[in-house]
């Protein structure tokens, strides 16, 4: 979690929130008990939050007493700018990219260090990725992750270029100076070229969303199977599509 709150409610707050970042994936419910071990709270403090979290909606309590993600947080979530708003506008050029290629496309944005994927849409016998929708992924080796690291900040990208960065495969690019080069070439081409660097049976070729201001707030790709299509010939499908939904943007606003 980001900066502890501060004020009389700050413990009270950074606590529940806690709480709710207890939940992943792999951990879709939990009981009073595991979240309590988790955050290595006490019961009784874990059961008074809970409670309050419950009756607002943020959590859910199943029959057999294990909690869940309320439905709440999602309704809160759709009014994000760079969420569930920037996926709306985008969907319709997303889906006629994934109906034109039968292919997985993406949609994704920069939270810090990190992707975060808004949506992803699968074509008939597409390869298998590991992005999910709302999941989180590093910078450095997916075509989305390439074009927003690309355009991030410079003191984003030294971070990133300064830390660790997770080898996937045997083709994932580690050396800080080769990932520099790689994204002037995506800032100077357009377009990011992820070559089997989170799978081996893999390519992804990605290009940058623009709002009104001319800023790039997402990121587009399109994900094939290693060896069916030539990235560069991949490049002005994800461009166009990228564009489009800029320019969807620029309408909105």
């Amino acid at each position: 979690m980001r900066g502890r709150p501060t004020g009389p409610t700050g413990p009270v707050v950074a606590r529940a929130l806690g709480l709710l970042a207890s939940f992943s994936r792999s951990r879709r419910e939990l009981s009073l008990t595991e979240l309590s071990e988790i955050n290595d709270m006490p019961l009784s403090t874990v059961h008074r939050l809970v409670a309050e979290l419950a009756a607002w909606g943020a959590l859910e309590r199943g029959d057999d007493g294990r909690y869940r993600i309320g439905l709440r947080l999602w309704e809160l979530a759709a009014l994000a700018p760079r969420g569930q708003g920037l996926r709306e506008r985008a969907l319709p050029f997303l889906e006629d990219l994934c109906q034109i290629t039968r292919e997985n496309v993406q949609l994704a944005v920069r939270e810090g260090t990190e992707v975060v994927f808004l949506e992803r849409l699968a074509g008939t016998g597409a390869v298998p990725v590991f992005s999910r929708v709302g999941g989180r992924f590093a910078l450095t080796a997916t075509g989305v992750g390439l074009v927003l690291l690309a355009h991030a900040p410079r003191e984003v990208q030294e971070d990133v270029l300064a830390g660790r960065i997770t080898q996937y495969t045997e083709r994932t690019v580690t050396d800080p100076g080769r990932l520099r080069a790689m994204l002037a070439d995506v800032r100077t081409s357009g377009f990011s070229i992820s070559d089997r660097q989170v799978t081996m049976d893999s390519l992804s070729v990605g290009a940058p969303v623009h709002d009104h201001r001319g800023q790039v707030v997402a990121a587009v790709s399109l994900v094939v199977r290693y060896g069916t299509s030539s990235p560069h010939a991949l490049a002005p499908l994800v461009r166009t599509s990228a564009r489009a939904i800029s320019r969807a943007l620029s309408e909105a606003d």
